[in-house]
Formats: structure tokens, C-alpha cells, sequence
């Protein structure tokens, strides 16, 4: 089995789950970046310079054997499946796995539309309300959700819940949005525990290692 992993030059959740799932089943796959100009041109025409279709004009999309694959979910699912982070055979725990991919897709589109278009002061000042309103609701729901007695999200071992959850974090408290404080997640204990398994974890660390850029922002669970 052939597989393409596209996407930008950066380690964002949508994306990592999916790579990161691979590489714990030590599934090799090619791992190819996208520059802003040709993304533009993806938006446009659904497709790479070199043709591969990207179905509905967006990243990232999974190239599987010549076939295109997108979404973020579907795109970790099949993942999850080849190396083993995704249940085939128990839908309860598929589903429990799905709810948090969800959420993270909430969350991500809650930062993304606020202040859209907005100069970038106005969408700086709308950022700070939100951080103490909506999105400090969101990860309470998130941290109340996840278990009081394990390093995980759901079970005793690294799944791609805590893989989104992380990369998710380290994107929103890494002071590379404006007007969302660095500290945003301290006060969710539970949240800031997965964190930093994940971000400890060897085989995290070597992915970090082979494949993050040297100006990879690390996040702030401490």
C-alpha cells in the first residue's frame, strides 16, 4: 500500500493524528509538505500542480494507493485502523474516540472564526473575550470529560484522542495566537496531565525529532 500524508509545513492536530498513527504502527508513508502559493491554487482547482486531487479544495488529504482521501476524521479512522489506535471490532470505543476528535474540530473552529476578517486588533481583542468566555467553557467541558484516574483520554495507553488533544494544546497556548493567553490550559488539570504524557512519550519525541521544524512551538502544559 502506497500512502501520500498532505499537508502544510506545521504541526498542526488535524494532521498529526493521522501522520502520528502511522508512525506508532510503523506504517511508512510520504510525507509531503505544501507551500501557501500552491494551497491557493489547491483552493481554486481541487487539485496539486502535479494533479493529485484534493477532494473539496482543502487540507490535509490522504493519497491511498492513488486515491484521495480528506477530512480529518475520516483521514484518522483510516489510520487509526492500519496501525492499530482505532477499533474495528468494538463501535462503543470507535465512537468515544470520535466525540473528542469533534470536539477538537469545535474548538478549532471556534478560534478560526473568531474575528475572521476583522483587522487584526479588533480579532485580537475578540480573541481575549473569548478565551474567558466560549473557549474557556469548551475546555472545561473537555477536561471534565476525560478520565480522573489515568495519564489518557480514554484507556491506559496513547491513543489518537491524546494526540489530538495535544497537538490541539500546543496550538492554542504556544503564543502564536494573538489574544489567547499561554497559560489558557492551567487551569484544567486533567487536560494539562495528557499533555504532558504525550509530549513525553519516546516514540512523540522521536517524531518530534525526525519531523518538526526547528521552530516548532512546544505548547505550555506545565
Amino acid at each position: 500500500m502506497e500512502l501520500t500524508f498532505i499537508y502544510f509545513d506545521f504541526p498542526f492536530w488535524r494532521a498529526e493524528v493521522g501522520k502520528i498513527a502511522l508512525f506508532m504502527g510503523g506504517i511508512d508513508f510520504e510525507n509531503r509538505k505544501v507551500e501557501g502559493e500552491e494551497f491557493q491554487r489547491v483552493k481554486e482547482t481541487g487539485q496539486l500542480d502535479d494533479g493529485t486531487l484534493i477532494p473539496f479544495h482543502q487540507l490535509p488529504c490522504l493519497v491511498v494507493d492513488g486515491v484521495s482521501i480528506a477530512q480529518t476524521g475520516g483521514i484518522a479512522r483510516f489510520c487509526g485502523k492500519l496501525s492499530g489506535m482505532y477499533p474495528k471490532n468494538d463501535d462503543v470505543l470507535a465512537a468515544q474516540i470520535d466525540q473528542f476528535l469533534d470536539m477538537a474540530t469545535d474548538i478549532t473552529n471556534l478560534i478560526f472564526t473568531t474575528g475572521r476578517d476583522e483587522d487584526e486588533q479588533i480579532k485580537k481583542v475578540k480573541r481575549q473575550e473569548l478565551s474567558k468566555g466560549e473557549l474557556a467553557r469548551k475546555l472545561r467541558m473537555l477536561d471534565k470529560s476525560m478520565s480522573g484516574e489515568s495519564d489518557w483520554v480514554l484507556g491506559s495507553d496513547l491513543g489518537l484522542a491524546d494526540i489530538a488533544v495535544w497537538r490541539l494544546m500546543g496550538w492554542l497556548s504556544g503564543g502564536i495566537l494573538d489574544g489567547i493567553p499561554t497559560d489558557i490550559i492551567k487551569s484544567f488539570p486533567r487536560i494539562s496531565r495528557v499533555c504532558l504524557a504525550v509530549d513525553t512519550h519516546p516514540k512523540i519525541k522521536e517524531w518530534v525529532r525526525q519531523t518538526y521544524p526547528k521552530d516548532y512551538v512546544r505548547g505550555n502544559y506545565l
